[in-house]
């Protein structure tokens, strides 16, 4: 391995090649809760080999490429944010960080485009679109912790996607390296019929098929008006079918988050009478829009039996929505807790956050077993599921937490849902992905990484069954 990274410091310059433990230990893992909970119990991780901080795309070329030639595997990193195992690096493999891929590239205020670094931190993008009275109108949680690039490396959703889309409908062009140091940039145009979509084949490749370098976003203005509106349901099935009408309508506020009863009481215990589920509208646009469709959304809450809530819940939550506890501090109190995200069609949404509340308070040591609805489309919706044990041994946590996992995927794989709402795979979801993808889906995937990644070194273990 010393003869390796004499040779990317060759090619790369010496300060792009880390290799003090002290670097190394920080770029072990992401913040799955498995990750986490070893590491509070003390178990040691395998560390990388040497961290390289390509600045360019022909940098991380050619990092790729001695990489490939010596038979090294190669982790991508970005923000280390990712909450399923997307990172977790071998023995012996490089790990390629994003950090000083970082900046803005272009920012194009006529045809409302900026042009990113892929290393680019989320929250920093979108102050520097703001300062043009633009946005990206992607505001995922993690937006202060994530990168650009591990957006489209997860195939990420924002909190404001029921208006403004998902990353997928957000980026206007990539530039790509790939596993044999190829570079690869999709055309700037608005809509092409060129053959397949080539972006898609890097949004929510975790890593496995190449490096994301640059990223384009297409923008929108800042909006002139924005006010918050909620109401409270008989439970969550009511709700639900309130949401199912507004976005049929047509309408389409931003933020669009129904409560089961267990979390308004939880979140919203001011807002929110006691066995009521909470909905929160956030609506922004042109302000005649804004005051016509929170007249609509009233009108289809109220046919539902929707009651009127203080509207002053939104602003507590757009105060505190990312402000959460930490996976570590919940184990040190001896919990083990984590959220799993799916998707359902309209007819299919309820059955399943039955089932897999239900199953789930089967399991040993679970005190919590919730869910909410924050992504709605004209044809389905999402469930945010969240599941909290205290087991009487410590040392169950591990066996609890897959339990709970496995319970929820195959619970929602049984009532036609989707396991993979906007996390990604990583390592907890892919033995489940055959269940998704069915066999010949999975065995199109495996196609595709053999073709780009014949020796499969990129991120080995995430995403593709058995590669």
């Amino acid at each position: 391995m010393s003869d390796l990274a004499d040779r990317l410091r060759a090619a790369l310059g010496a300060d792009a090649v880390r290799t003090d433990p002290d670097t190394r230990a920080r770029h072990r893992r992401d913040t799955w809760v498995l990750s986490e909970l070893r590491d509070v119990e003390g178990e040691a991780f395998s560390a990388p080999a040497a961290v390289v901080e390509p600045e360019s795309a022909p940098q991380v070329a050619e990092a790729l490429r001695l990489c490939r030639a010596a038979r090294v595997p190669v982790v991508p990193y970005g923000g280390g944010s990712g909450v399923v195992g997307g990172v977790l690096v071998p023995e012996g493999a490089v790990v390629l960080s994003t950090r000083r891929l970082d900046g803005l590239v272009a920012l194009d205020d006529r045809d409302l485009l900026a042009r990113f670094r892929a290393g680019t931190n989320g929250m920093a993008a979108e102050r520097r679109v703001a300062e043009a009275g633009l946005t990206i109108g992607h505001w995922p949680q993690s937006i202060e912790l994530s990168t650009v690039g591990g957006w489209v490396a997860t195939r990420a959703a924002g909190q404001y996607s029921t208006a403004y889309g998902n990353v997928e409908d957000l980026v206007f062009a990539l530039e790509v390296v790939l596993p044999d140091g190829t570079i690869v940039r999709t055309r700037e145009t608005p809509r092409a019929a060129a053959g397949p979509d080539l972006r898609q084949l890097f949004l929510g490749s975790e890593g496995t098929l190449g490096v994301v370098t640059e990223v384009t976003f297409s923008l929108r203005p800042r909006p002139e008006a924005s006010r918050g509106q909620a109401f409270h349901f008989a439970g969550l099935g009511p709700g639900l079918e309130a949401i199912r009408k507004i976005v049929r309508a047509g309408w389409r506020p931003p933020v669009v988050r129904l409560y089961d009863a267990h979390e308004s009481r939880r979140g919203f215990a001011a807002h929110c009478p006691e066995g009521r589920a909470l909905l929160l509208l956030l609506h922004e646009g042109p302000a005649g829009l804004v005051e016509a469709e929170r007249a609509a959304a009233a009108a289809l809450a109220s046919a539902e039996g929707g009651a009127e809530a203080d509207p002053a819940a939104v602003d507590d939550w757009l105060e505190h929505r990312n402000r959460v506890p930490s996976f570590r501090s919940l184990l040190e109190r001896g919990l083990v807790v984590d959220t799993v995200e799916v998707g359902a069609t309209w007819d299919r949404v309820l059955p399943l956050y039955e089932r897999v509340t239900a199953s789930l308070r089967k399991v040993e040591g679970v005190f919590v077993a919730s869910g909410h609805s924050s992504h709605s489309y004209r044809s389905g919706t999402n469930l945010y599921f969240t599941f909290a044990a205290r087991p009487e041994a410590p040392e169950r946590r591990a066996a609890v937490y897959r339990e709970c996992w496995r319970r929820t995927m195959e619970a929602t794989l049984a009532e036609g849902g989707g396991i993979a709402h906007h996390h990604g795979v990583g390592r907890v979801r892919r033995e489940f992905l055959p269940g998704e993808l069915g066999t010949s889906g999975v065995a199109l995937l495996r196609t595709l990484k053999r073709a780009l990644d014949p020796d499969g070194l990129m991120n080995p273990g995430v995403l593709v069954p058995g590669a």
